[in-house]
């Protein structure tokens, strides 16, 4: 059997402090609490002495009570239920009027309204009747002529002390002596930690309540856009029935339009129908009748009568047999309608859309470098990106967002937005003066994170080049390199917050090559390419050769002769491997593209005549050679022999066209990928060359480009890019938001060119200022 432990003088204290009733002394019995914090046990009598002090200021002048039964019924005034008045000290005048159910105290609530268990109750104080009128009255106003609190320990000794390690309160006696518990404990007057107490207490009552004019306005701005949305849905709930009524309107009008002239033509058509039957009946007619009667006079006629009729029935009959009939139909039966509901059918099913997306102001960023310089004169950008309220980049475009720039002197600069429609903006202002300009950025009317900016504008001359500056001015691809040092970037903060760290650690696998002109050397190379079957092809520029190596760099093949005739190669640029084993190469001098086997052999050439300057090539799902053509800035599709199936593109800056575009790619939709080399950017169509999205913009930070080249798309459609200018590989998901970029520390690239992704899942590249292609470790 277990030994009782005896309690602790903390726990002591609770029992005496919290669970002795202060009226019976004994332990709680259905207590009954009141709001003025008042309890005792519900067998305790309102009428003993213990209690009248508590309610001594309720006197029954303070109550108005309602309702009341019938007075011929036993009754308390307060809860309503039948009692001998005998028990009741509510029916005692001189009783405070107070029910032991009730659980409010007129004296806790002076001027205010009381409650009452029994919702059929309702005890009010009239505040004329206030005691306490000069006092601001509070629901809980504390009571009068309280008690000292006692210490449980030593019977009628006051506490006023509090032990702090024990967080307790305490009488002297619990301080001195020998069996003091609190020996070694720290110990204050008991009115100072009160003071305190409150003192805490009210600084976060202020706190919070600081907080109230936010949320009044969080929910007025909440309110106000739940009431714009609701009016919004009506406005373009009859913009969708308005457009509606109209095409209907449209297609009935031209429903009449086509009846009228199907009427009219038919109408037509039936006119000189009919008269050309008027005229052949009425010649066969005739031709009946002199029949009929000649042949009547010839069996019939005696030979006076076959004399008469013989010149004038000759006549006649030489001349119905020479006149010339219609015989030949003047007009024909054709009458079809000719319509094509199907492209109208597709129209019609993709007619209109609803433009809205998740974002919202207060997770959406804004970077780049223009957000803290700009120089004088030249445009400067920066981006943002969109996000919704869980912190996750938004897909989709067409966002309300508004771009302001104020400069030094009040006045508004050049600004321009730019939506790459992929829930990304490249924002773009013109400073005119030197001087801080403000940069406001808002979304739907509410600014985005950091918004308003603070941004100076430095006059050329006073914009010191970093030396970082200097070792990315590199010239044009072919020429001359400076070499430079690539550096290693943190990741984005495009990126989700869950993403900590970069999470594409990738490391240099190999390097194959240098400078040279013999197997396994390079001069320039440009594109690259790997198969199914494991083999990386390279297209060496300056040595007029493609190269192929196996996925562990070792050296297989290499084939190609100088020359411009067909199966020579004058300097190949673009290099891709079709499903056959086929390698396919771009010849940018020559100006076609050259296919051969597997083995090297010349097979075919394609694009002679049409191609001024071919660079990247590629090969979509069906089969199609898609051929980028840098001097001319467009895109050829073509069939395996040689057929144009289509071309898109042209010189320029909008969504269709490009400046200088290098490499293509396709991904898993069999879209096609292609980068815009002096654009700074990449731009995505479809398979018929439809525009569907571009991004990046013209810097250094993350997401931006110095003149992209190689693309590749991995299993994920992820999109792999070359950054030239850079000298880096950076890594976006399929809607064109940066992920993060591939570690080349290990050996920097100088100057990349083609990249790809070899059947093993690694990203070699083309690192043409080196000489050489490199292998690194890629995680998908």
């Amino acid at each position: 059997m277990a030994r009782h432990e005896p309690a602790s003088p903390v726990v002591r204290q609770i029992d005496q402090q919290f669970l002795i009733c202060s009226i019976c002394l004994d332990r709680y019995c259905n207590p009954k609490v009141l709001p003025c914090l008042h309890t005792f046990c519900e067998s305790v009598t309102l009428c003993s002495p213990a209690i009248s002090p508590l309610l001594s200021a309720c006197t029954p002048a303070l109550l108005s009570i309602s309702p009341l039964p019938s007075p011929c019924v036993p009754h308390c005034p307060v809860c309503l239920s039948c009692c001998p008045p005998s028990h009741c000290p509510c029916v005692q005048p001189l009783c405070p009027p107070i029910c032991p159910c009730a659980t409010a105290c007129p004296q806790a609530y002076p001027c205010a309204l009381v409650l009452h268990p029994d919702p059929r109750v309702r005890l009010s104080i009239p505040l004329s009747t206030c005691p306490q009128p000069q006092v601001a009255c509070s629901p809980f106003h504390p009571p009068i002529n309280l008690p000292p609190p006692c210490c449980p320990n030593h019977e009628g000794k006051v506490m006023e002390f509090y032990c702090e390690p024990c967080e307790t309160a305490m009488c002297r006696e619990c301080t001195e002596g020998e069996r003091r518990e609190h020996r070694d404990h720290r110990t204050v007057p008991l009115r100072d930690v009160l003071e305190q107490h409150k003192a805490a207490l009210q600084h976060q009552l202020d706190a919070v309540r600081a907080r109230l004019p936010q949320l009044a306005a969080a929910v007025g701005l909440v309110a106000e856009i739940s009431r714009q949305l609701g009016q919004r849905r009506a406005e373009a709930e009859a913009e969708i029935g308005s457009s509606f009524e109209e095409l209907e309107a449209a297609l009935r009008q031209r429903r009449e339009v086509l009846l009228r002239d199907l009427e009219a033509t038919c109408a037509a058509k039936q006119q000189v129908l009919e008269a050309q039957l008027e005229v052949l009946r009425q010649g066969q007619e005739s031709i009946l009748s002199s029949c009929a009667f000649t042949e009547q006079a010839l069996h019939h006629g005696s030979a006076t009568e076959v004399l008469l009729v013989q010149k004038q029935m000759g006549e006649r009959l030489r001349e119905l047999a020479a006149r010339p009939f219609p015989e030949h139909p003047h007009e024909n039966a054709q009458l079809e309608f000719h319509a094509e509901p199907e492209g109208l059918r597709r129209s019609i099913q993709n007619l209109g859309a609803l433009l809205t997306t998740s974002a919202t102001a207060h997770t959406t960023v804004a970077t780049g470098e223009g957000l803290r310089q700009a120089v004088v004169g030249q445009p400067c950008s920066l981006s943002v990106t969109t996000k919704d309220k869980d912190g996750a980049l938004v897909r989709s475009g067409g966002a309300r967002l508004r771009f302001a720039v104020t400069g030094p002197d009040g006045a508004a600069a050049e600004a321009e937005v730019q939506d790459n429609r992929n829930g990304t903006y490249e924002l773009v202002y013109t400073p005119r003066t030197e001087g801080d300009f403000v940069l406001s950025i808002l979304l739907y009317g509410q600014p985005v994170r950091g918004s308003p900016f603070r941004a100076r504008a430095l006059r050329p001359s006073d914009v010191p080049p970093s030396p970082e500056e200097a070792k990315r001015r590199v010239k044009s691809p072919g020429g001359g390199h400076v070499r430079q040092k690539a550096l290693r970037r943190p990741a984005s903060m495009y990126g989700s917050a869950k993403r900590k760290e970069n999470p594409i650690e990738d490391e240099l696998i190999f390097r194959v090559g240098s400078r040279g002109r013999e197997k396994g050397e390079f001069t320039n190379l440009q594109g690259i390419s790997t198969s199914s079957t494991g083999r990386i092809v390279v297209a060496d520029s300056n040595n007029q050769c493609v190269q192929v190596f196996s996925n562990e760099g070792q050296f297989r093949l290499r084939f190609g002769v100088r020359g411009r005739s067909p199966g020579q190669l004058q300097r190949p640029t673009g290099v891709s491997v079709d499903t056959n084993g086929d390698i396919i190469v771009a010849d940018y001098d020559n100006r076609w593209v050259s296919v051969f086997s597997p083995e090297g052999k010349f097979k075919t050439k394609l694009g002679a005549g049409r191609l001024m300057g071919p660079k990247g090539v590629a090969v979509d799902r069906n089969g199609h050679i898609i051929v980028v053509d840098n001097k001319a800035c467009c895109v050829f599709i073509f069939q395996p022999n040689g057929k144009l199936v289509a071309r898109f593109g042209s010189r320029g800056t909008a969504e269709r066209q490009f400046a200088g575009p290098h490499f293509v790619a396709v991904n898993n939709k069999n879209e096609i990928v292609v980068t815009d080399f002096h654009n700074h950017s990449v731009k995505v169509y479809n398979a018929e060359g439809e525009f569907l999205f571009k991004f990046g913009s013209h810097g250094e930070g993350n997401g931006q480009f110095n003149a992209p080249t190689g693309v590749a798309v991995d299993s994920n459609g992820n999109i792999i890019v070359a950054d030239w200018g850079n000298s880096r590989i950076q890594v976006f998901d399929s809607a064109g938001s940066f992920l993060s970029y591939i570690n080349t520390a290990a050996d920097p690239l100088y100057g990349p060119q083609g990249l790809a992704l070899t059947s093993d899942g690694h990203v070699v590249v083309a690192d043409s200022g080196n000489h050489c292609f490199k292998a690194y470790r890629y995680l998908q």
